[in-house]
């Protein structure tokens, strides 16, 4: 019968447990002096080796053949415990016998001998499950049992354990199992299984791990049953049903350019191949973080990167960005992702997550106006833009003559204030055409023309304009039938052919607050100019 890799490979000993020698070296050095603890807690996420490490610790000091502080597996006693058959070692899921009651037989059988070996052991996994009345039955017993008993508690919520508990056992953290470690390990085990496992492949593994051994050797385990022939990352992400690295990056690239059409075609391509949508914004995100530490820390944020893009990409794309672009990335995709639970369809939110990541402007709110302008801020720093000089004259004969007060001190010149609107507009006018335009508009268009809508009408002679709110306002009426309608209704009310214009009212005193430093930075430097891609 098959076994899973995550039990074939199994720890047997303290040495063989991956990323933990703060724990094991210390247990190890507790059996080889006799200083054993009556309890311990060891706490820590999953797959990082508790269960396994208690099983061993049940096995050494069992053992009738310790080895340095090891169990030999050879000797009767590590032989029953392995297979199950040992009365005197039990493991108990506390979050199926999490009752007072299960607590009171257990403490009732322990004051009983071993009957088969030196210790009897009881591992409680999960022991946060246990209910408070169970806490309570337990207390008496972990802080003065017999010699003969030793109690190991596993736990991934430490928060949930009383501290009544805590302050009766000897508490191991075990922490998160780093990639390297988990590569290499994903390294042998293929090698022992003749899998022909890629470089690339164990990384995209050992991340996906997220610092748990287990889960790591399952992916495997799932990647290598799926493929044949060399397992490399691509084919890890075609098992998994995930975007994959190149998608992330080319995608990441189109965002840069601000090429929603190119990133919606990717993006239709993922979800075509039957990537998870999720999954795709997840690697999203993982990358904005990198290109986040890399933009904070260039030097030592090599090694803080997740791996999701190799590191020449992570540096190349972290030149085209600012650090409020990726700020406000990263808030539009944290919030997409904290929607998909209560979400109708997961692809329209990513594809409306794209378009805001990709044009900025679709927004004004202050994160969209900062990244806007933080991005031009750097340009200018990095020289992808500058300021175009004004031409001089060459010869001398050509140059403006000199002022008689050359020598008085420059005056500053003075902006002139723009020139307000005539407004010729009868009254009423504007309520009247209206009421006649959204009798013909379409559901979506009527809503820019209402009593208090962003669009208001000014008649000046013959031309009627149309003053908008602000550029996006500009853009959506700013089309043939909706012009048509307008100015047939506007000719047929004043009696008399009517030209429109449409007008960006955000340009003119009073503008939008928010779009206030965006204005003065565009006014100062007009005459910006690219010089290089």
């Amino acid at each position: 019968m098959y076994q899973a890799l995550y039990r074939k490979y199994r720890p047997q000993t303290f040495d063989d447990v991956v990323g933990q020698l703060a724990v094991t070296q210390t247990l190890k050095n507790q059996l080889l002096t006799g200083r054993l603890s009556h309890a311990y807690l060891f706490t820590g996420s999953r797959g990082t080796g508790k269960t396994s490490s208690a099983k061993i610790l049940a096995k050494a000091v069992n053992c009738l053949n310790p080895i340095d502080g090891n169990p030999c597996n050879c000797c009767s006693a590590c032989k029953a415990i392995d297979s199950g058959s040992c009365m005197d070692v039990l493991e108990i899921d506390a979050a199926s016998n999490n009752g007072v009651d299960n607590v009171r037989d257990l403490r009732d059988d322990a004051i009983y001998a071993p009957a088969q070996v030196k210790k009897r052991v009881y591992i409680i996994d999960e022991v946060h499950m246990l209910s408070i009345s169970a806490f309570n039955a337990l207390l008496k017993i972990i802080e003065e049992p017999p010699e003969h008993l030793l109690f190991i508690l596993a736990t991934t919520e430490l928060h949930k354990v009383p501290a009544t508990i805590l302050s009766r056992c000897q508490r191991f953290a075990f922490r998160r199992i780093s990639q390297e470690d988990i590569a290499a390990r994903l390294q042998y085990v293929a090698y022992q299984e003749n899998i022909d496992l890629d470089d690339s492949a164990a990384r995209v593994l050992a991340r996906m791990a997220d610092g748990g051994m287990r889960d790591g050797l399952s992916l495997l385990d799932q990647c290598a049953s799926a493929t044949q022939g060399e397992l490399n990352a691509q084919r890890v992400y075609q098992c998994l049903g995930m975007a994959g690295v190149l998608d992330c990056a080319q995608l990441m690239e189109k965002i840069a350019d601000q090429n929603a059409r190119e990133a919606l075609s990717i993006l239709n391509r993922v979800y075509a191949d039957g990537k998870d949508m999720g999954a795709m914004l997840d690697e999203l995100a993982c990358l904005t973080r990198d290109l986040m530490v890399l933009k904070t820390a260039p030097a030592e944020g090599i090694s803080l990167l997740s791996g999701v893009a190799s590191d020449r990409d992570v540096k190349a794309l972290a030149e085209r960005f600012s650090s409020g672009e990726l700020v406000r990335m990263m808030n539009i995709i944290q919030s997409t992702l904290a929607g998909f639970t209560r979400s109708a369809s997961r692809r329209m939110d990513t594809e409306l997550c794209i378009l805001n990541l990709c044009q900025p402007e679709l927004k004004l709110d202050t994160a969209s106006v900062n990244a806007r302008l933080t991005r031009v801020e750097e340009q200018l720093r990095s020289g992808v833009v500058a300021i175009r000089q004004q031409p001089q004259p060459e010869d001398e004969e050509e140059r403006p003559p000199l002022p008689e007060d050359a020598d008085a001190p420059p005056q500053e010149a003075e902006i002139p204030a723009p020139a307000p609107m005539r407004d010729d507009t009868p009254q009423g006018f504007w309520l009247d055409l209206i009421g006649g335009i959204r009798s013909e508009l379409k559901m979506g268009a009527k809503g820019f023309f209402a009593p208090e809508g962003p669009v208001k009408g000014r008649l000046q002679g013959d031309t009627l304009l149309l003053v908008c709110d602000n550029v996006f306002v500009c853009k959506e009426i700013d089309k043939p039938d909706i012009l048509e309608i307008v100015k047939r209704k506007a000719s047929a009310l004043l009696g008399r052919p009517t030209q429109v214009r449409i007008v960006d009212g955000s340009a003119q005193p009073g503008r939008n607050a928010n779009m206030e430093r965006l204005m003065e930075f565009g006014r100062a430097n007009s005459n910006i100019v690219k010089i290089r891609n």
